[in-house]
């Protein structure tokens, strides 16, 4: 496994595997790896042939109050874990390899999909995403890129900028990882406190409060809102950002269930900001 920081560089890499028919497979994470990335690597290791995966806490999809400083880093860890799935590069770069001068050059998906949801409490933030997964795109010219449904909004933003600027790539969205007791597996799960980390379960739990309601017939969004609510405020710390129900399509409340159906959270427990949702298809 090579570990790679320069662009010119993994671009020679690639071309070279390229010449000989092989297909790119692309992860792109922020570090920090837990096993819900080493399940999108392994995705990429059954789906194409060379598999890239990109290391870089992006600067430009942070607030000025958010913890861009703080998000923690540690590139043995993940080089190591990266390595244990048979990953053949980790691209690495500085921020000034990423934007080399202030950046001033953008892509950005208007529209109330990026308004809603984390977005609405997050303003900026999604253009920042959708620029270094653009970059990221044409530095690695990936056949498919593997990104995980615990950031739903992010998965709908990606597929819609890949399909309106005709970018010649596949988007695989994967399955949400969970630890044993149902909490999504995430990064910032290690800045709880032992008391944040048990309460974090009411947002996995209130899930599935709503998914016991949705199979007993309920199709009234507030309805099912308000249990899981309810079911959130049972942890003291607890400080409810949106609970949301959506189109999972085009992110757009839904009046009642029907179709693509996306259920989706973002908690506050302690002062950690955590996300999670469900996806259910229902009769139209």
């Amino acid at each position: 496994m090579m570990i790679i920081n320069s662009i010119d560089k993994l671009r020679d890499v690639l071309d070279a595997q390229r010449a000989n028919h092989k297909t790119i497979g692309l992860v792109p994470t922020m570090g920090f790896l837990h096993q819900g990335h080493l399940s999108l690597m392994q995705c990429a290791k059954r789906d194409t042939d060379f598999v890239v995966v990109s290391i870089f806490v992006n600067p430009t999809q942070f607030g000025p109050n958010e913890d861009f400083e703080a998000y923690p880093r540690d590139l043995k860890r993940d080089a190591e874990r990266c390595d244990s799935v048979g990953v053949d590069v980790i691209f690495a770069p500085e921020v000034s390899e990423m934007y080399p001068e202030q950046a001033s050059t953008f892509v950005s998906c208007e529209g109330a999909i990026t308004r809603t949801l984390c977005g609405a409490s997050r303003p900026g933030h999604f253009k920042g995403v959708t620029t270094v997964v653009a970059k990221l795109f044409n530095i690695v010219q990936p056949d498919k890129a593997f990104f995980g449904q615990k950031d739903a909004q992010q998965v709908v933003i990606i597929e819609k900028m890949v399909r309106e600027l005709n970018m010649r790539l596949q988007i695989v969205p994967c399955p949400i990882v969970r630890e044993a007791d149902g909490l999504a597996m995430s990064s910032r799960n290690t800045y709880l406190s032992e008391t944040a980390r048990k309460e974090a379960l009411v947002l996995s739990q209130s899930l599935a409060e709503a998914n016991r309601l949705i199979q007993s017939g309920e199709r009234d969004p507030e309805a099912i809102i308000n249990v899981m609510r309810k079911t959130i405020e049972t942890a003291p710390s607890a400080q409810i950002d949106y609970i949301q129900i959506v189109d999972g399509r085009n992110l757009e409340d839904l009046k009642t269930l029907k179709g693509e159906v996306l259920i989706a959270l973002a908690v506050k427990i302690d002062q950690t900001r955590l996300i999670d949702n469900l996806r259910l298809t229902l009769p139209a």
